[in-house]
């Protein structure tokens, strides 16, 4: 395989994906996260701050996108999602190839693809394998409450937008659960670095022969 062992991420809201993808980074394997990139672009400077300016007026404050205004604006247009995705997407695209790009001159066997809508955007179709995130719904439920801003309207509201979480199980190669304790979900990781590892092995034996 010429290119790095394409690893997506993804699990819904509250599910501890991010502090997994960390998990990921602990074992030295390069890490793309889109939500970072989306705040990058979001940023003074960004790439998505002129067409988000342009499509949203008066959400743009000090040269960068403030999300509770772009919130209430989305909330105000039934084509609001569709629109800001129009936008973001590409861009976010661009980035996550510069990204692969550099993990592929550095040599790198795998990465990870941290993509929170990953089987809503169609991308599951480009990974070697996907990792699904999952804990159990009330203790999903828990942990997003108690984020600065939120509400169980606003929870469902978000949860109304993407793949329910028995489904995303269904499709994942492997599943992490967070339910049990950081050490429980790292073991997890490991092993699922090590199955692909075995994966990726298995492809190249396959390509030989």
């Amino acid at each position: 395989m010429d290119r790095p062992f394409l690893v997506g991420l993804t699990g819904s809201i509250g599910m501890g994906k991010s502090e997994t993808a960390r998990m990921f980074a602990r074992l030295g394997i390069p890490v793309y996260d889109a939500d970072a990139a989306v705040h990058r672009l979001y940023e003074k400077g960004g790439a998505a701050v002129p067409e988000i300016d342009a499509a949203f007026p008066g959400t743009v404050v000090n040269g960068k996108v403030d999300r509770g205004l772009l919130a209430k604006a989305l909330a105000a247009r039934s084509d609001g999602f569709k629109t800001l995705e129009a936008i973001v997407h590409p861009l976010v695209g661009k980035a996550q190839r510069s990204f692969l790009e550099q993990a592929a001159k550095d040599g790198a066997e795998l990465v990870v693809l941290d993509i929170p809508l990953l089987f809503e955007t169609g991308g599951e179709g480009r990974m070697d394998a996907v990792v699904v995130v999952s804990a159990p719904a009330d203790l999903q439920r828990e942990r997003v409450l108690q984020r600065e801003g939120m509400t169980a309207e606003k929870l469902d509201q978000i949860l109304s937008r993407q793949m329910p979480d028995a489904e995303k199980r269904a499709k994942a190669h492997f599943v992490v659960e967070t339910g049990k304790g950081l050490e429980h979900a790292f073991e997890q990781v490991k092993g699922v670095v090590a199955a692909i590892h075995r994966m990726r092995q298995d492809q190249d034996k396959g390509q030989k022969a």
